[in-house]
């Protein structure tokens, strides 16, 4: 397959180029920052022999790899995000690299005592005598999703250098904002032309997944009335100690810290709170669509229930849906899922087929009419200071890649 060290300069030149995306943006990208990588990459996509490179307004890059047979076959197609998130800066990025991993622990910055250690990852166990690429301690790494673009393109300079191997009609997109919730929202799906696609979005090698959570976004807002605390006897309504209520009064069990596999959760994430008014930001998850409703109801009847109690409107609530579980799509046309592990077993690796406890891209894209399972990028911890990626995983990534292209040209 391709050049290891071919590699790891492509992915490292993706990660030093500062992409976050900023939620409180209403600009597609939400950064202009985001263009930088986007122009070079239609620059690189064009190098490479790419055809139909195009980027339009709002940086959504598209290109194709024409057919080289013959036969008509499905167009096949490939996504990821240049974007990383706002939860943990991606400026500067230092990129470390650990040639033959022996197992112990990871100082990634001696100044700061940050330790990558298999106490605390066990995965990184799984990469013993591999290469491993990481963060320096004080920001994330990037593979989210830059190892899934290098892997993309990497595949396609592959087959088009390998002419020899036949396939259909690629194409590939690269998007903005997915880590904020926008990546597939200006996605022109009838521009893309693909039957279907894959995101190459996923975390350690061998993961495909076509379940993903159902999500809503909530806002609760409590208010309360502020006197003079000296005189607030039967006046003062304290917003603060509603919120509280009304947190204790939601499954404790039932959050992020305390559910796996398709358990679903509540999860406040924000709140900012005087005595006048307190603002409550929470997640609503579920793999389940009937539970997903559920919980979202639970969250009205709560907050009627407790205007009842003040009789009158103290706390108001505004849900809104986010994505739902693409599995409702993929299922009618479960052979690309089947595509998918046949290429990965192709390459040696056991598909871990599993529900992703999050979103993705494909979700949106499979209810846009592309179904989109998730691949495996390689990447482990996300989205942190931790985060790493082992070299030999987005290796395998570019083989799978390949693979599919073969098994997708051979479908008469």
């Amino acid at each position: 397959m391709i050049d290891k060290q071919h590699l790891i300069n492509r992915f490292i030149s993706y990660v030093t180029v500062d992409t976050e995306s900023d939620p409180e943006s209403n600009t597609t990208p939400s950064t202009s920052k985001q263009w930088d990588l986007a122009n070079a990459l239609v620059e690189e996509l064009r190098a490479i022999g790419m055809q139909e490179v195009t980027i339009d307004e709002n940086a959504y890059i598209m290109a194709t790899l024409p057919s080289n047979i013959e036969e008509d076959v499905p167009v096949v197609g490939f996504v990821s995000h240049f974007d990383t998130t706002p939860d943990f800066t991606g400026a500067n990025v230092n990129p470390q690299l650990i040639e033959n991993y022996d197992g112990g622990d990871i100082i990634l910055n001696e100044a700061e005592n940050t330790i990558l250690s298999p106490k605390d990852f066990d995965d990184l166990l799984q990469y013993k005598g591999q290469t491993l690429i990481t963060t320096d301690g004080t920001t994330l790494l990037g593979a989210d999703d830059k190892a899934g673009i290098a892997e993309i393109v990497s595949a396609m300079e592959y087959l088009i250098q390998h002419p020899e191997l036949k396939h259909g009609k690629i194409r590939v997109g690269f998007t903005p904002d997915e880590e904020i919730g926008r990546g597939a929202h200006k996605f022109d799906v009838e521009k893309f032309g693909a039957d279907w696609a894959y995101t190459m979005d996923g975390s350690q090698i061998g993961e495909l997944e076509y379940e993903n959570f159902n999500a809503a976004g909530a806002v609760v807002t409590v208010k309360g009335k502020i006197v003079h605390p000296g005189y607030a006897k039967g006046k003062m309504v304290n917003s603060m100690y509603i919120a509280t209520d009304y947190i204790n009064s939601l499954p404790r069990m039932e959050t992020p810290e305390h559910t796996e596999d398709r358990q679903g959760f509540f999860h406040l994430y924000s709140i900012e709170g005087e005595v006048d008014s307190t603002k409550m930001q929470y997640i609503i998850r579920d793999h389940d669509k009937g539970h997903f409703e559920a919980r979202k109801e639970m969250m009205i009847k709560l907050t009627d229930e407790l205007n009842a109690q003040f009789e009158k409107e103290v706390v108001t609530i505004e849900i809104k849906d986010q994505y739902f579980n693409m599995r409702e799509k993929i299922e009618p046309v479960m052979h690309i899922v089947d595509i998918a592990e046949e290429a990965m077993k192709e390459a040696g690796i056991k598909p871990l087929i599993k529900p992703i406890r999050g979103g993705t891209d494909g979700s949106q894209l499979s209810f846009m009419g592309l179904p989109c399972p998730n691949i495996f990028a390689g990447g482990h911890n996300f989205h942190g200071r931790y985060e790493y990626v082992p070299v030999e995983s987005m290796l395998k990534a570019v083989e799978v890649i390949v693979n599919i292209t073969q098994l997708v040209g051979k479908k008469k």
